[in-house]
């Protein structure tokens, strides 16, 4: 079975496929339009100094997200064995 873990632990590099949103409301919608939608593929380009805000690419697009967004965003790592 796969591992669900939130998007904000990848790493550089690592990538995988968004499982499921625990947004609610205005939030949950905005980040459906930006392309965060169940079985879309995300993957983590980079992170700023700090750590926080983390670079995702979601459809040939790059986004910004902040921990505490990204946290709730579940995912199934792309490499975890079924």
């Amino acid at each position: 079975m796969n591992k669900i873990l939130a998007l904000s632990t990848l790493r550089p590099g690592e990538s995988g496929r968004v499982h499921h949103l625990l947004h609610r409301g205005p939030m949950r919608r905005r980040l459906r339009d930006l392309g965060f939608i169940e079985g879309t593929s995300v993957r983590c380009l980079g992170r700023s100094p700090g750590g926080d805000p983390a670079a995702y690419a979601v459809f040939g697009a790059v986004l910004a997200l902040r921990d505490a967004d990204s946290g709730q965003i579940l995912i199934t790592k792309d490499g975890d064995a079924p």
